[in-house]
């Protein structure tokens, strides 16, 4: 039989999470390190559904809509409305995006995840998005069927544990106030290559004056460290480390020990297909960030890549990352 779809309320809370305990149990299974559970999972899974279902004004719309069969839940799958930065102008307003802790039982019947992926996409189409994407860990059971989908790579996630403390070269130092001129010029020529890889993120045209302002905020905060690269005296990239957040990670997991790393560019990369040179330059900035989140005892980092940047796959993957999630964009 074809499974029922209906959006789960908090009367849903005990079966949902023992469903979404079951799908990060899989991740884990997947990667111990990266995706380790806490040791209160499903009690953090619960507060987490709790908080949005409450809320009366929550920073995002999130949806789990349930598939049933014969009475039972056979699975569930999660939507979300993701904010736009605002630096991007937000042109398409804010993409619907279907999240990675989704999952579907053994016992459930043959299509399950295709009427899921029906309802999640109109979910998401009627709650006004007009870009859909869709996250998958490497090797996901969704990920076949976005791609029969016409769902394309957009952005991956790169891992790796066993972070290294790389020793300081002269070419790298802390970046300060008197930097920022130069970051938002390399951001600048960041957002370019992404809007000319089709990544959808138009600049906004406060664009620069919204990153200098938040460049400066971020060097005041405790929780991150900006370095940045002058072999000469001039400013070729920038890079920040920080903590891991949990848009990436569903609220079984653990991250505590895991560093973010996303707003990364040098002038190394400035050709999306391949590196300039070797690729000196770019790989010492990266290894300083990776450096100082194994200071603050981060074991573990996820990197963010664009998937058509090959040149910044290349260095990611040569410094030891492997892709580890996928988010997808129907096209």
């Amino acid at each position: 039989m074809t499974p029922s779809v209906r959006p789960a309320t908090l009367v849903d809370l005990d079966i949902l999470a023992d469903l979404l305990l079951r799908d990060a149990e899989q991740r884990q299974v997947a990667d111990p390190i990266l995706w380790k559970l806490k040791a209160d999972a499903r009690d953090q899974i619960v507060s987490a559904i709790k908080r949005a279902m409450e809320s009366e004004n929550p920073p995002f719309r999130q949806q789990w809509l349930l598939a049933e069969a014969d009475g039972a839940v056979v699975g569930v799958i999660h939507t979300i409305l993701l904010p736009v930065p605002p630096i991007y102008a937000g042109e398409f307003g804010a993409p619907g995006l279907i999240m990675e802790d989704s999952f579907v039982s053994d016992d459930a019947p043959d299509g399950t995840r295709s009427v899921l992926l029906d309802a999640a996409e109109a979910d998401l189409v009627g709650a006004g998005a007009k870009v859909l994407v869709a996250s998958s860990v490497v090797g996901g059971d969704w990920a076949q069927d976005y791609q029969a989908r016409a769902y394309d790579s957009l952005t991956l996630y790169l891992a790796r544990s066993g972070l290294r403390d790389a020793p300081a070269v002269t070419s790298v130092r802390k970046a300060s106030d008197a930097d920022v001129t130069a970051i938002v010029g390399l951001s600048a020529d960041h957002r370019q290559i992404l809007l000319d890889l089709n990544t959808f993120w138009k600049p906004h045209p406060d664009a620069d004056t919204r990153f200098g302002n938040w460049m400066v905020r971020s060097l005041t905060l405790p929780d991150r460290d900006m370095f940045v690269a002058d072999p000469e005296g001039e400013v070729e990239g920038y890079v920040i480390s920080q903590p891991a957040t949990a848009l990436h990670f569903p609220p079984a997991h653990d991250i505590a020990a895991t560093g973010f790393i996303d707003d990364f560019h040098h002038t190394d990369l400035h050709d999306p297909t391949r590196l300039d040179g070797s690729g000196t330059g770019a790989s010492d900035l990266f290894a300083a960030a990776e450096g100082a989140l194994a200071k603050r005892q981060n074991d573990t980092a996820l990197v963010v890549c664009p998937a058509a940047w090959t040149s910044k796959k290349d260095l990611l993957e040569s410094a030891g990352y492997e892709t580890a999630l996928v988010w997808y964009i129907k096209r």
